[in-house]
Protein backbone atom coordinates (compact mmCIF):
# COMPACT_ATOMS: atom_id res chain seq x y z
CA UNK A 1 0.00 0.00 0.00
CA UNK A 2 1.24 3.52 -0.77
CA UNK A 3 -0.30 5.70 1.83
CA UNK A 4 0.81 8.64 -1.21
CA UNK A 5 -1.61 7.21 -3.07
CA UNK A 6 -5.36 8.80 -2.46
CA UNK A 7 -6.83 5.56 -3.48
CA UNK A 8 -5.11 3.58 -1.63
CA UNK A 9 -5.98 5.18 1.62
CA UNK A 10 -9.57 5.38 0.58
CA UNK A 11 -9.44 1.66 -0.28
CA UNK A 12 -8.44 1.09 3.06
CA UNK A 13 -10.63 2.96 5.23
CA UNK A 14 -14.17 2.50 3.24
CA UNK A 15 -15.31 -1.05 3.70
CA UNK A 16 -15.19 -0.30 7.61
CA UNK A 17 -16.86 2.96 7.06
CA UNK A 18 -19.77 1.82 5.16
CA UNK A 19 -20.21 -0.99 8.11
CA UNK A 20 -20.32 2.17 10.33
CA UNK A 21 -22.39 4.65 8.42
CA UNK A 22 -25.01 1.98 8.27
CA UNK A 23 -24.87 1.23 12.15
CA UNK A 24 -24.31 4.78 12.58
CA UNK A 25 -27.71 5.32 10.32
CA UNK A 26 -29.63 3.12 12.40
CA UNK A 27 -28.14 3.15 15.87
CA UNK A 28 -27.45 7.01 16.14
CA UNK A 29 -29.08 9.01 13.83
CA UNK A 30 -31.99 6.81 13.68
CA UNK A 31 -33.94 9.16 11.16
CA UNK A 32 -34.46 11.85 14.04
CA UNK A 33 -34.22 15.77 13.57
CA UNK A 34 -30.11 16.56 14.20
CA UNK A 35 -28.95 19.65 16.12
CA UNK A 36 -25.76 21.05 16.05
CA UNK A 37 -24.31 23.08 19.24
CA UNK A 38 -21.09 24.29 18.13
CA UNK A 39 -20.21 25.83 21.44
CA UNK A 40 -20.39 22.60 23.43
CA UNK A 41 -19.50 20.55 20.58
CA UNK A 42 -22.04 18.50 20.76
CA UNK A 43 -24.85 17.19 18.01
CA UNK A 44 -28.54 16.10 19.08
CA UNK A 45 -30.63 13.48 17.49
CA UNK A 46 -33.69 13.89 19.16
CA UNK A 47 -33.12 14.04 22.73
CA UNK A 48 -29.88 12.07 22.38
CA UNK A 49 -26.59 13.91 22.46
CA UNK A 50 -22.87 12.91 20.85
CA UNK A 51 -19.72 15.12 21.01
CA UNK A 52 -18.62 15.72 17.78
CA UNK A 53 -15.54 16.99 15.61
CA UNK A 54 -15.37 19.67 13.42
CA UNK A 55 -14.16 17.65 9.85
CA UNK A 56 -14.56 20.36 7.17
CA UNK A 57 -17.05 21.90 4.88
CA UNK A 58 -18.64 22.02 1.36
CA UNK A 59 -19.64 25.41 -0.39
CA UNK A 60 -22.14 25.54 -2.95
CA UNK A 61 -21.34 28.76 -3.82
CA UNK A 62 -17.49 28.21 -4.84
CA UNK A 63 -17.90 24.22 -5.12
CA UNK A 64 -14.95 23.89 -2.94
CA UNK A 65 -14.17 21.81 0.51
CA UNK A 66 -12.45 23.82 3.11
CA UNK A 67 -10.90 21.57 5.75
CA UNK A 68 -11.56 22.44 9.65
CA UNK A 69 -8.41 23.10 10.74
CA UNK A 70 -8.20 26.10 9.14
CA UNK A 71 -10.78 27.34 11.40
CA UNK A 72 -12.22 30.23 9.39
CA UNK A 73 -14.51 30.34 12.62
CA UNK A 74 -12.20 30.58 15.07
CA UNK A 75 -13.73 27.19 16.83
CA UNK A 76 -11.38 25.94 19.42
CA UNK A 77 -8.55 23.42 18.77
CA UNK A 78 -10.89 20.83 20.73
CA UNK A 79 -13.26 20.91 18.11
CA UNK A 80 -10.67 20.57 15.35
CA UNK A 81 -8.55 17.86 16.31
CA UNK A 82 -9.39 14.91 14.35
CA UNK A 83 -8.96 17.76 11.23
CA UNK A 84 -5.64 18.27 12.47
CA UNK A 85 -4.77 14.56 13.27
CA UNK A 86 -6.14 13.78 9.54
CA UNK A 87 -3.75 16.75 8.40
CA UNK A 88 -0.73 15.09 10.65
CA UNK A 89 -0.88 12.09 8.73
CA UNK A 90 -1.01 13.60 5.01
CA UNK A 91 2.12 15.48 5.88
CA UNK A 92 3.56 11.98 7.22
CA UNK A 93 2.29 10.48 4.09
CA UNK A 94 2.77 13.64 1.89
CA UNK A 95 -1.08 13.00 0.55
CA UNK A 96 -2.07 16.26 -0.77
CA UNK A 97 -5.95 15.71 -0.32
CA UNK A 98 -5.14 15.50 3.28
CA UNK A 99 -2.66 18.64 3.46
CA UNK A 100 -4.45 21.23 1.32
CA UNK A 101 -6.33 23.49 3.01
CA UNK A 102 -8.88 24.12 0.26
CA UNK A 103 -9.48 22.45 -3.43
CA UNK A 104 -12.78 21.86 -5.63
CA UNK A 105 -15.28 19.49 -5.10
CA UNK A 106 -15.90 16.36 -7.42
CA UNK A 107 -16.60 12.90 -7.80
CA UNK A 108 -13.42 11.81 -6.02
CA UNK A 109 -12.62 14.48 -3.54
CA UNK A 110 -16.38 15.61 -1.63
CA UNK A 111 -17.53 16.10 2.06
CA UNK A 112 -18.37 11.89 2.15
CA UNK A 113 -15.20 10.58 0.85
CA UNK A 114 -12.66 12.93 3.13
CA UNK A 115 -14.87 12.17 5.97
CA UNK A 116 -14.44 8.36 5.08
CA UNK A 117 -10.74 8.64 5.16
CA UNK A 118 -10.89 11.01 8.15
CA UNK A 119 -12.71 9.10 10.49
CA UNK A 120 -11.47 5.50 9.01
CA UNK A 121 -8.12 6.80 9.90
CA UNK A 122 -8.98 7.32 13.51
CA UNK A 123 -10.98 4.90 15.62
CA UNK A 124 -14.30 5.52 17.28
CA UNK A 125 -15.94 7.97 14.75
CA UNK A 126 -18.93 7.80 12.77
CA UNK A 127 -19.45 10.89 10.70
CA UNK A 128 -22.73 12.39 10.08
CA UNK A 129 -23.28 15.75 6.78
CA UNK A 130 -25.10 19.00 7.99
CA UNK A 131 -26.99 20.55 4.55
CA UNK A 132 -27.50 24.06 5.25
CA UNK A 133 -28.64 27.30 2.96
CA UNK A 134 -25.31 27.50 1.42
CA UNK A 135 -23.80 24.09 1.72
CA UNK A 136 -22.97 21.59 4.32
CA UNK A 137 -20.62 20.66 6.73
CA UNK A 138 -19.11 17.11 8.17
CA UNK A 139 -18.67 16.44 11.79
CA UNK A 140 -17.19 13.21 13.49
CA UNK A 141 -19.36 11.77 15.76
CA UNK A 142 -18.25 9.93 18.80
CA UNK A 143 -18.83 8.12 22.16
CA UNK A 144 -21.90 5.57 20.22
CA UNK A 145 -22.69 2.40 21.27
CA UNK A 146 -19.97 0.32 20.46
CA UNK A 147 -22.26 -1.94 18.12
CA UNK A 148 -21.92 1.10 15.63
CA UNK A 149 -18.42 -0.70 15.55
CA UNK A 150 -19.50 -4.24 15.37
CA UNK A 151 -18.23 -7.01 12.80
CA UNK A 152 -20.88 -8.16 10.24
CA UNK A 153 -21.18 -11.92 9.01
CA UNK A 154 -20.66 -13.37 5.81
CA UNK A 155 -23.38 -12.28 3.96
CA UNK A 156 -22.77 -8.35 5.20
CA UNK A 157 -19.46 -8.77 4.24
CA UNK A 158 -20.03 -10.16 0.73
CA UNK A 159 -22.78 -7.50 0.35
CA UNK A 160 -20.29 -4.53 1.37
CA UNK A 161 -17.99 -6.09 -0.91
CA UNK A 162 -19.89 -5.77 -4.10
CA UNK A 163 -21.61 -2.36 -3.43
CA UNK A 164 -18.45 -1.03 -2.89
CA UNK A 165 -16.20 -2.20 -5.82
CA UNK A 166 -19.31 -1.52 -8.32
CA UNK A 167 -19.76 2.49 -6.96
CA UNK A 168 -16.24 3.48 -6.28
CA UNK A 169 -13.32 3.44 -8.08
CA UNK A 170 -10.62 1.27 -5.65
CA UNK A 171 -7.46 -1.09 -5.06
CA UNK A 172 -9.71 -4.11 -4.49
CA UNK A 173 -6.99 -5.80 -2.57
CA UNK A 174 -6.17 -3.31 -0.64
CA UNK A 175 -10.02 -2.73 -0.18
CA UNK A 176 -10.40 -6.50 0.76
CA UNK A 177 -7.59 -6.96 3.20
CA UNK A 178 -8.21 -4.05 5.03
CA UNK A 179 -11.54 -4.40 5.33
CA UNK A 180 -11.34 -8.33 7.00
CA UNK A 181 -8.55 -6.53 9.49
CA UNK A 182 -10.69 -4.22 10.67
CA UNK A 183 -13.78 -6.78 10.89
CA UNK A 184 -11.18 -9.08 13.03
CA UNK A 185 -11.40 -12.11 10.25
CA UNK A 186 -8.76 -14.15 10.15
CA UNK A 187 -7.45 -14.96 6.34
CA UNK A 188 -4.66 -16.06 4.28
CA UNK A 189 -3.40 -15.72 0.81
CA UNK A 190 -3.65 -18.31 -1.58
CA UNK A 191 -1.43 -16.86 -4.92
CA UNK A 192 -3.81 -14.26 -6.34
CA UNK A 193 -6.81 -15.52 -3.65
CA UNK A 194 -7.73 -14.52 -0.14
CA UNK A 195 -8.95 -17.41 1.95
CA UNK A 196 -11.27 -15.62 4.71
CA UNK A 197 -12.15 -17.74 7.53
CA UNK A 198 -15.93 -17.06 8.58
CA UNK A 199 -18.53 -19.18 9.58
CA UNK A 200 -17.91 -20.63 6.33
CA UNK A 201 -14.79 -20.17 4.59
CA UNK A 202 -14.80 -17.28 1.63
CA UNK A 203 -12.67 -17.14 -1.47
CA UNK A 204 -12.07 -13.68 -2.91
CA UNK A 205 -9.84 -14.46 -6.33
CA UNK A 206 -7.87 -11.22 -7.80
CA UNK A 207 -6.94 -10.50 -11.30
CA UNK A 208 -4.44 -7.54 -12.64
CA UNK A 209 -6.38 -4.73 -14.24
CA UNK A 210 -3.17 -2.54 -15.51
CA UNK A 211 -1.32 -1.49 -12.12
CA UNK A 212 -4.18 -2.58 -9.65
CA UNK A 213 -5.61 -5.65 -8.47
CA UNK A 214 -9.45 -6.33 -8.97
CA UNK A 215 -11.96 -8.53 -7.53
CA UNK A 216 -12.61 -11.40 -9.96
CA UNK A 217 -14.48 -13.35 -7.93
CA UNK A 218 -15.89 -14.11 -4.31
CA UNK A 219 -17.34 -17.41 -3.90
CA UNK A 220 -17.83 -19.81 -0.52
CA UNK A 221 -15.93 -22.99 -0.39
Amino acid sequence: MDHARWRDVFSACLGKMICVQNNCAELVVRNEDWNVDLERGVILFDTREYPIQFIGSESKSSGTWLWGWENINQFPDSLIRLAGDTRKCGEAWQLEALTVDEFELNDIFNGHNLSIVACGLADGYCYYRCPHEVGAFFVGISDVPDEVFAPVDLPRFVSVVTQCIEQFALDHRIFAEAFLLWNRTPYEADGDALIAHFAQDLRIEFERAGDDLRIASIATL
